[in-house]
């Protein structure tokens, strides 16, 4: 507000003046601050109906997908067993005999208080029916420990771990070393052999052949077998226990051996596909239900002239955003009317989803409601698109002039805030030189006043 001057000479009350002079300059900077808090209010609600028309559209692309509605319930007669429905799955009931589990292959020393040589040398060896693979692994000494490490470290695929395994005659803590190999299945199998792979070729016997040594588990793959007992009779072989399509989008994992076949069935899960309509025509209804509210015009106070416009009152953009999802909601799929899917609109200008129609339809025929569903998905999603899309959808291009707006104006503000904080100075600088040029004149008259007092005292004294 800068220093008060008033009344030092002329009585005026100046900061009033200066005030009310700046308040008229001010004028344009306050109609700018105005635009912009109406601009934000209504920015934040169009960055708001922007995301909802994001989130539609990729709810909506995903059901308009291919498999977008293939929805299953999978389910096993056993408990040996687990069944998972995945995008592709389609109906089906499939004989099952779990004949064998997958198991990593394991094995163990005989008891030892270190290694044989130093520096400790092993060799893997793996073979899968026509090719032998062999990994030597060097430790930095025979201690267990670094053997372990060493194992651990190698490309032989193979973990190892050292175990306490009691103590000799002479009081020495015994230790034994077991192998795993790092992944299920019967690829995984092993020998390993005190050496080098050099001693292997010369004829090396295997850890296992020492007495006390063992093989704890032979690495082996599951093993399923479909339709047993009939010409159709087929096994089937995984390096793990999950067998991935063993139908097309339909993943089992066996939990145990069967001595009974298990029945593993897939169906059509309507609860589901009703659920994604309802939950897609209440997203559209959201979305439409907000523009209308904010489009309309309070009548409140309307016999005093106080009528209120909604801040979306007059916007085309969200007017027309409106409109092209509404249609693309209700526009008839091969000339029926989506009514007889239970998606209805009403004369307010939104949707009803009857839950009980659409259930209907889709137990009557699920081919034909998934497929209008997805055709009106498909015209959702485009529209929500057209709306929303960074950088084409009309709404984010409205977005985007907003903003443009807000900030230009913005910095227009800064700008008048420098130039009206100059005219105060300058107005301050006026007046107080007026003051001062007052404070002058008022020191001079008071000066001839007493000069004129003077001459007419020596005056009557004659």
């Amino acid at each position: 507000m800068g220093m008060g001057i008033d009344g030092l000479t002329s009585g005026l009350k100046t900061s009033e003046i200066i005030n009310a002079l700046m308040n008229a300059e001010a004028i344009p900077q306050s109609l700018m601050k105005k635009t912009v808090a109406n601009d934000t209010y209504l920015l934040t609600a169009l960055q708001a109906l922007n995301t909802k028309f994001a989130s539609l559209f990729k709810q909506a692309s995903e059901l308009s997908k291919p498999d977008g509605l293939a929805m299953y319930q999978a389910n096993s007669s056993s408990p040996a067993i687990t069944v998972t429905a995945a995008a592709g799955a389609r109906p089906i009931a499939l004989d099952l005999n779990v004949t064998q589990l997958a198991q990593a292959h394991a094995v163990v020393t005989a008891p030892q208080a270190a290694w044989p040589t130093s520096p400790a040398v092993l060799t893997f060896v793996k073979t899968d029916g026509t090719t032998t693979t062999k990994v030597e692994v060097n430790a930095d000494s025979d201690s267990l420990d670094a053997i372990a490490y060493a194992v651990n470290k190698s490309d032989a695929g193979v973990s190892a771990v050292k175990v306490a395994s009691g103590t000799d005659a002479s009081g020495a803590t015994l230790y034994r070393l077991q192998f795993t190999a790092k992944e299920t299945g019967a690829a995984g199998a092993f020998k390993v052999y005190q050496g080098s792979a050099a001693d292997v070729d010369a004829g090396a016997l295997p850890l296992t052949a020492v007495p006390g040594a063992a093989v704890l588990r032979t690495g082996q793959d599951a093993k399923v077998t479909l339709w047993a007992g009939t010409p159709a009779e087929q096994t089937i072989t995984s390096k793990s226990n999950t067998f991935t399509a063993i139908s097309p989008g339909i993943d089992i994992t066996v939990n145990q051996v069967t001595t009974a076949p298990a029945v593993v069935t897939v169906l059509r899960d309507d609860k589901a596909v009703t659920a994604a309509a309802k939950d897609l025509t209440s997203n559209v209804n959201i979305i439409l239900g907000s523009i209308f509210t904010q489009s309309a015009v309070s009548a409140a106070g309307a016999a005093a002239g106080n009528v209120t416009s909604g801040l979306f009152t007059s916007n085309s953009t969200t007017a027309a955003a409106k409109d092209k999802l509404f249609t693309a909601v209700v526009s008839p799929v091969n000339g029926k009317s989506l009514s007889t899917i239970g998606i209805n609109s009403t004369k307010n200008g939104d949707l009803v989803f009857d839950e009980a129609v659409f259930a209907a339809a889709y137990a009557k025929d699920p081919a034909l409601v998934e497929s209008t569903l997805q055709t009106v998905t498909a015209r959702v999603a485009d529209a929500a698109k057209a709306i929303s899309d960074p950088y084409s959808g009309t709404l984010s291009q409205s977005i985007k002039g907003k903003e443009t707006v807000i900030n230009d104006l913005n910095a227009q503000i800064l700008k008048w805030d420098d130039r009206l904080a100059q005219r105060r100075g300058a107005l301050q600088s006026i007046y107080t030189n007026l003051e001062v040029q007052l404070g002058k004149m008022q020191s001079q008259q008071n000066w001839l006043t007493s000069q004129i007092g003077s001459l007419d005292s020596g005056s009557s004294k004659k």
